[in-house]
């Protein structure tokens, strides 16, 4: 699994950026990522494109 550090705070963009916390975290509680520790998340190498469009929603 690859291993991706979150973002310090969120850029605002719409739909969210891959990197932000709030999508690693969305992504987390679906079953898709695991965290590490408090910012690093070991996300699953094929995420769905409907399951990532959900956690990047705004």
């Amino acid at each position: 699994m690859p291993t991706v550090k979150a973002k310090k705070k969120c850029c605002r963009d719409k739909p969210r950026c891959k990197k932000c916390p709030v999508t690693l975290k969305r992504l987390a509680d679906l079953g898709y990522a695991d965290r590490e520790s408090r910012r690093v998340f070991l996300v699953m190498p094929k995420v769905p494109k409907k399951v990532m469009a959900v956690a990047r929603a705004r």
